[in-house]
């Protein structure tokens, strides 16, 4: 499936039950079935450059971080737009990351803050899903030097923690 270039890689994703992959270049993200090593779908962000992806723990939805200081929301089910457009950061969004055990997501951008989201996906598939911001934690100072924040966030696997990095070194 990679022998033709789409473009510069900026993140990848497995899916959590399908063996499906994600690929992100700048403006597009690229569904393959690794089984029959060919592209399911394309999605088309209308972001000017992707900097992170995360696919829910249930697989039909997932979210983009953008480096135009958006969250991008997906949901599979209802085709290759984008279904959420979320603006909290003042700079560019570094990283996303569901939480794999409780209906959490979170976000860390230039701007030193890391966002908490309450994303609740039903299974009924006539309702869609929820998104709530829950909490700002201004986590990280920018550097003044080379404008950079909070780097990366990630959730601990069992308990709603997060564990973050800035590029302050800390």
């Amino acid at each position: 499936p990679f022998t033709q270039s789409k473009g510069i890689v900026q993140a990848i994703s497995f899916h959590p039950t399908k063996p499906h992959f994600f690929v992100c270049t700048h403006v597009q993200v690229f569904q393959y079935n690794l089984q029959k090593q060919q592209v399911i779908t394309k999605f088309q962000s209308g972001a000017k450059w992707i900097s992170s992806i995360s696919v829910h723990p249930g697989g039909d939805n997932f979210i983009l971080g953008t480096y135009d200081k958006k969250i991008l929301w997906f949901d599979m089910d209802m085709g290759s737009n984008v279904y959420k457009n979320l603006k909290y950061h003042d700079k560019a969004i570094r990283n996303v990351q569901f939480s794999h055990k409780w209906p959490l997501f979170t976000s860390c951008s230039d701007d030193g803050s890391v966002h908490v989201f309450y994303g609740m996906v039903y299974n009924d598939l006539l309702q869609n899903a929820l998104v709530v911001p829950v909490k700002i934690l201004n986590a990280h100072a920018p550097n003044k030097a080379n404008g950079l924040g909070a780097m990366d966030v990630q959730w601990h696997p069992a308990q709603p923690w997060l564990f973050t990095c800035g590029s302050e070194g800390k």
